[in-house]
């Protein structure tokens, strides 16, 4: 095994993985599927490695690689049958400086962005990470335009779920 090849890409992965994490943030709804899903992203990073020629960022690249995993795995859950999360029935005890209108606010953002599809779920991520437009058509394969316009539509949809 080249090991140049292997530091490269275990120092890329470092500077990276928080991209990789909020993927799987948005993509799983407890622990142990985060943590799934971040290992089937890097074994399909560190394959995909000796391909990547550079053409792009590697955090594009890997944004790429990530999402289409994720997506992947995504549709192939939602064929499996519903349960309910034990995890998130249960209620937990925290510091008293803890906000939870914030924590709420969250929760109720990411449960509106559950509700759009893969692609928009993609754009709204890179959108929320400060990513420019241009960026964002790179990574999903869209033009620039088109980005800009889902974007626009999509902000309307997640109004409408937060505020029916």
């Amino acid at each position: 095994m080249n090991t140049g090849l292997e530091s490269s890409f275990v120092k890329q992965l470092r500077e990276n993985q928080n991209i990789i994490h909020k993927i799987c943030r948005l993509y799983t709804d407890n622990d142990d599927a985060h943590k799934d899903l971040f290992q089937e992203i890097t074994i399909q990073l560190w394959k995909a490695f000796p391909k990547f020629r550079g053409d792009s960022k590697f955090s594009t690249w890997a944004y790429r690689v990530a999402l289409n995993t994720a997506i992947t795995l995504y549709r192939k859950s939602t064929r499996a049958v519903k349960t309910v999360n034990y995890e998130k029935q249960s209620f937990f005890i925290s510091p008293d400086d803890y906000n939870y209108e914030e924590e709420e606010q969250i929760k109720l953002m990411y449960e509106a962005v559950y509700q759009l599809n893969d692609i928009e779920k993609a754009l709204v991520f890179m959108y929320l990470e400060d990513k420019d437009y241009r960026e964002i058509s790179e990574t999903l394969g869209i033009s620039e335009v088109n980005a800009r316009v889902k974007m626009n539509r999509i902000k309307g949809k997640l109004k409408k779920i937060l505020n029916p």
